[in-house]
């Protein structure tokens, strides 16, 4: 963004191109929001990236900005403290109540440490998450969230020879040595098994999220490890890839209803996804839970609004942003800190979507 030009003024504080001049040498935080009419506050979250901003307040705040030369301030201000009080956090996509629930736990426990957080989206796009973390790690933040990393592996050996601080939130074990904050996923869903085979179900599908992530696997361990302990042995066919979205929970649970042998229950690793094996049940003329029960994975807000509303592992999203950020704050105080691997628990959750398992495989219908 452009510097106020130089100049006179016009009395009232106005350069001769209109641009409003800062009161000082340097515009500050108060002037940006003299000028845009909004709180400081507001102004800290519209530099800082936050998500829950109007746009027309935005657009104000930056046009302020741009009219100030605040920007270089800032940038001043980081080179000469060497730190921004800002930590960056990468997410995919801000559309699902999952990352929005981490987001949100995130900007509690960063305004509790006096940090401002700065948000990029990677669209699930591996270069630019890249480009990112490039960017990020040299200066702008002073530490990183990163949740569901893609290129993991390059990603650790940028940040690590940077001796820059991160935390990732929802991985495995891939990268051993990192921070992460991760669910009880395998535990979670082993109690998901037990509700289901102490219902009478011997018959269950399994519906993966995206196979790239670690939650994934760690879920279909506890699929796999449920049916084990139950004596049940495993039915490769009633294992479908998915990617934790509807449309494929929908697609996935056609294809399970379509076996020789359906299932009587259905586990989605995430409530979208069993949202689409709700459609996919009623579609084919099948009642929820008398002819099919449904599990899911993550209790976000939707899961208690459908009908029949979910049967769900409860996944504490605000819990696992707020402790990364803690866990972010203290590798700041200490870098050379061990890592550590902090593990959020998890609860099944029992609503209207399970029940005990029919006498025969319900008929299809058209």
């Amino acid at each position: 963004m452009a510097q106020a030009t130089g100049g006179g003024t016009d009395g009232r504080g106005r350069t001769p191109t209109g641009n409003v001049r800062a009161r000082s040498g340097r515009p500050t935080i108060f002037d940006v929001a003299r000028v845009s009419g909004v709180s400081y506050s507001t102004v800290s979250r519209v530099v800082n990236g936050h998500p829950h901003i109007r746009e027309e307040t935005r657009r104000r705040v930056q046009q302020a900005m741009s009219q100030l030369g605040y920007v270089a301030y800032v940038s001043a201000r980081t080179l000469a403290s060497g730190r921004s009080q800002v930590v960056g956090l990468l997410a995919q996509e801000l559309e699902t109540s999952f990352f929005m629930g981490i987001v949100r736990g995130v900007d509690q426990q960063v305004s509790t440490a006096e940090y401002d957080f700065m948000l990029c989206t990677t669209h699930d796009r591996r270069e630019k998450e890249a480009a990112y973390v490039a960017r990020l790690s040299h200066g702008m933040v002073d530490g990183l969230l990163i949740i569901l990393p893609r290129g993991l592996p390059d990603h650790v050996e940028a940040l690590r020879a940077a001796r820059f601080s991160f935390v990732l939130i929802d991985h495995d074990d891939e990268a051993p040595g990192c921070n992460v904050v991760n669910a009880a996923d395998r535990r979670g869903t082993v109690a998901a098994m037990k509700h289901l085979v102490g219902l009478g179900h011997r018959r269950i599908g399994f519906i993966t999220g995206t196979l790239h992530v670690g939650s994934t696997h760690e879920r279909l361990g506890g699929y796999r490890g449920g049916l084990m302990a139950a004596g049940i042995s495993l039915a490769a066919e009633l294992v479908v890839p998915g990617d934790f979205l509807e449309p494929r929970g929908f697609e996935a649970t056609r294809e399970l209803l379509a076996l020789a042998e359906p299932p009587t229950a259905i586990f989605a690793s995430s409530d979208a996804a069993a949202i689409g094996v709700l459609r996919a049940a009623r579609e084919a003329g099948l009642r929820v839970p008398e002819d099919l029960s449904v599990v899911a994975f993550d209790d976000v807000p939707e899961a208690s609004y459908v009908d029949p509303a979910l049967t769900t592992v409860r996944q504490p999203l605000r819990e696992m942003g707020g402790s990364a950020v803690r866990r972010l704050m203290e590798l700041l105080a200490e870098p050379d800190a061990p890592a550590q691997r902090i593990v959020v628990a998890t609860e099944l959750v029992v609503r209207e979507s399970t029940g005990p398992a029919p006498a025969s495989t319900p008929a299809q219908h058209g």
